[in-house]
């Protein structure tokens, strides 16, 4: 029987039998970890259960960057496939995966398709690249085939390619940036396609939030939906460092996790643990990896975690949606705010077509949010930027700067050739 839908007395037995493996194997094999725990005099012993880890400081992104190597577990002849990632110091974070590791992680995309109702004899039509040292294509790839479904492996962005693929071989389902979907749907309208008949019956959306914290959709979520009824939308979280994604089940009340993949612990801003049902810091520590396991790895993403039984019968507890990052929030005019809270506004304007949100240091050492929009619509610019203050107002309380710039700007800002996702968010403050 499936563990999640196991007792949460028997979920947390394995999660910390499996946690003494993974500190047994990390003290043995990993460089960075065997230096950290003879330096701060950890008797790895002593980690026993999941309260345990506390003992341990936190991994962040500036180790994998200033560490990368001594991360790694095995000697290079094991690794079988190479990922990168960005750091935090601008050069990317290499990871090296095992034939362990990436069965390991088709078992994990196996289980979070299944989590959505996809099943053999479904076909997916997969819109992600997998090339460029990307994980997440190459996951779902494995996942997939794992699950005994078909796959169809068309890559991102060109809508008319997407529609021409799914006319001719007719996928049941679909896996793309969420504010993909827009597009397709806006070149379905244009080139007289009946999208709401296709056979198109679920999506599965990556990289942008559906939701919003009490689990209704959000602004994005609820634009696909109205355009687009037939289609059931599935949201998933995920990031290279952990080797594992959160996924929702037909009742989209927050990402499901694989307890025997990946511990997560909620940290607030004491970076002790805050109790469950309050946001925080997601902080993971991964089970079964061979090749480069992390132990209290800090995302930077802000969650929650949900600890009540879900309706499909899972007991593995949940995330929330994202409410942004970290790294990301923003003081402005001394209302903190995340990216997402802007996007829901602008998601929510009819004319506004496209946007990117950029935040500088102003001349005064605060952060200063530019929002940069390309509409359509017969409004004057003047009129354009008072009707977008007055509703980041009315939501925010606050109202950023904005610049009208023309749609194919913003297009070229938004998918840059070497992108592996749209870019909506560009920090540029220099504190």
């Amino acid at each position: 029987m499936d563990i999640e839908f196991q007792s949460v007395e028997e979920i947390r037995l394995l999660q910390e039998h499996l946690l003494s493996q993974q500190i047994a194997y990390v003290s043995q094999h990993s460089p960075f970890y065997k230096r950290m725990f003879a330096t701060l005099d950890i008797d790895v012993k002593t980690i026993k259960c999941i309260a345990d880890l506390q003992k341990l400081p936190f991994t962040d992104k500036k180790d994998l960057q200033l560490y990368n190597e001594d991360f790694l577990c095995v000697t290079k002849a094991d690794i079988v496939d190479y990922i990168t990632t960005s750091g935090t110091l601008g050069d990317p974070v290499t990871f090296g995966c095992t034939e362990n590791d990436l069965q390991r992680l088709a078992y994990n995309e196996h289980k979070s398709f299944a989590c959505a109702g996809i099943k053999k004899g479904d076909i997916l039509q997969l819109m992600t690249t997998m090339d460029k040292r990307f994980m997440a294509g190459l996951a779902y790839w494995l996942g997939i085939r794992d699950l005994g479904a078909s796959i169809i492996r068309v890559g991102n962005g060109i809508p008319e390619l997407q529609w021409d693929t799914i006319m001719r071989i007719k996928p049941n389902a679909i896996m793309c940036v969420p504010s993909f979907i827009l597009r397709l749907i806006e070149y379905a309208e244009a080139n007289d396609i009946d999208y709401r008949h296709s056979s198109i019956k679920k999506i599965i959306g990556i990289g942008e939030g559906l939701r919003d914290q009490d689990f209704n959709l959000n602004l994005l979520g609820q634009k696909i939906h109205e355009k687009w009824p037939e289609v059931q939308l599935f949201a998933t979280y995920s990031s290279t460092e952990m080797s594992a994604t959160f996924s929702e089940c037909e009742y989209g009340c927050g990402g499901h996790v694989h307890p025997e993949l990946i511990i997560v612990e909620i940290i607030g801003e004491d970076n002790r643990p805050v109790p469950d049902g309050q946001v925080g810091e997601v902080v993971i520590t991964t089970l079964g990896v061979e090749g480069m396991p992390l132990l209290r790895f800090r995302t930077g993403d802000i969650a929650a975690k949900v600890v009540q039984p879900c309706q499909c019968g899972r007991n593995s507890y949940r995330l929330t949606p994202l409410v942004g990052r970290k790294n990301n929030m923003i003081k402005l005019k001394g209302t903190t705010i995340y990216p997402p809270a802007i996007n829901d506004v602008l998601d929510n304007t009819d004319y506004v077509v496209n946007y990117v949100v950029r935040v500088v240091t102003s001349a005064a050492g605060t952060d200063d949010v530019i929002v940069q929009v390309g509409c359509r619509t017969s409004l004057e610019e003047d009129a354009i930027i008072k009707d977008l203050k007055d509703r980041f107002r009315s939501k925010l309380r606050v109202a950023p700067h904005i610049q009208v710039l023309p749609i194919e700007d913003i297009q070229k800002v938004n998918f840059p050739a070497k992108s592996r996702k749209p870019i909506k968010f560009i920090d540029e403050r220099t504190h």
